[in-house]
């Protein structure tokens, strides 16, 4: 009897905020899940989705020409990509507004304080505003996009130089030759070179002995820049025939022969290497001395303007 009697007394004086908090678990806090797990969901769905909607409009390339189908999927696909990037922080937004209703904050009343917070916090990332505006202007004039070879002088005149992994508003991410990871801030980029904009050029310098007959070397990169037009492999890669342009640098014991190609954006360096074991061959077979070991060859690039 004692024993019920003390149990009675203890429930009695059990606190009441239990019941508080069982109650506020039933309603905001399962409202404060379902607003949380749905934002993720969200989140997920549209990039999902944007994906989904890249894909299937490629596909409507796959006939077009080479040199519209590559603009137009990189323009594409870096778009594809900050429309994700926005549709996400509104998602967020409003999932985050949600929530401080649903704990009771008035949301009018948090406008002024944000507003002074906002300000500062602005005056004090303002290259994050610079970074995002810099992005967005990158991304509208297509200056590059998703898979260009770029270089870029970024502020104190350093440059880096890489191929585009992603663009977003605030940073542009660049894989090096060495294969690292390189993110650059869009609003330190002070110059932006595009290596594979619309068509790239390759440059072949071919050092001959100052003896050799210059005609017969003429000849002979013609007809191998005639061949490497015909073949069915780098026809693909090529806007015309490959042709020597003449002399470009004359030394004491050599001669530079020039031999030029337009290609398709980023594959100038194949060309180029194609180009110079065609070479190569074609001065064996002609009894061309060979080329000194020391001998310089150049990769430049070009593009519309």
């Amino acid at each position: 009897m004692h024993e019920f009697t003390t149990l009675l007394a203890f429930e009695w004086e059990a606190p009441s905020w239990t019941e508080d908090l069982v109650r506020w678990v039933s309603l905001q806090g399962a409202s404060l899940i379902l607003w949380t797990t749905g934002a993720l969901l969200a989140a997920r769905f549209v990039q999902w989705l944007v994906h989904r909607i890249t894909d299937h409009i490629d596909g409507a390339f796959t006939e077009s020409d080479a040199i519209v189908r590559s603009e137009t999927l990189k323009h594409r696909h870096s778009v594809a990509q900050v429309i994700a990037w926005i549709a996400c922080v509104v998602i967020y937004a409003i999932a985050f507004v949600s929530v401080l209703r649903n704990l009771g904050l008035p949301v009018t009343g948090i406008v002024a304080p944000a507003t002074v917070i906002g300000a500062a916090i602005g005056f004090g990332a303002q290259r994050i505003v610079q970074d995002l505006l810099a992005g967005f202007f990158i991304i509208a004039e297509k200056q590059y996009a998703f898979g260009d070879t770029v270089n870029l002088t970024l502020t104190g005149a350093i440059t880096t130089e890489g191929t585009v992994e992603d663009v977003t508003l605030r940073v542009t991410q660049l894989r090096s030759n060495d294969g690292e990871m390189v993110t650059v801030p869009n609003g330190q980029i002070m110059k932006a070179t595009n290596l594979s904009k619309d068509w790239a050029r390759a440059v072949v310098d071919v050092p001959v002995p100052v003896g050799a007959d210059l005609s017969r070397i003429n000849d002979i990169l013609q007809e191998v820049g005639h061949a490497t037009f015909l073949d069915r492999r780098m026809n693909k890669l090529l806007f015309d025939e490959p042709s020597p342009m003449g002399v470009t640098r004359l030394e004491l014991d050599t001669v530079t022969v020039r031999m030029v190609a337009r290609t398709l954006p980023g594959k100038q360096f194949e060309v180029g290497r194609d180009l110079r074991r065609r070479i190569v061959s074609a001065f064996a077979r002609a009894g061309i001395a060979r080329l000194p070991d020391n001998h310089e060859t150049e990769n430049s690039l070009g593009g519309t303007s």
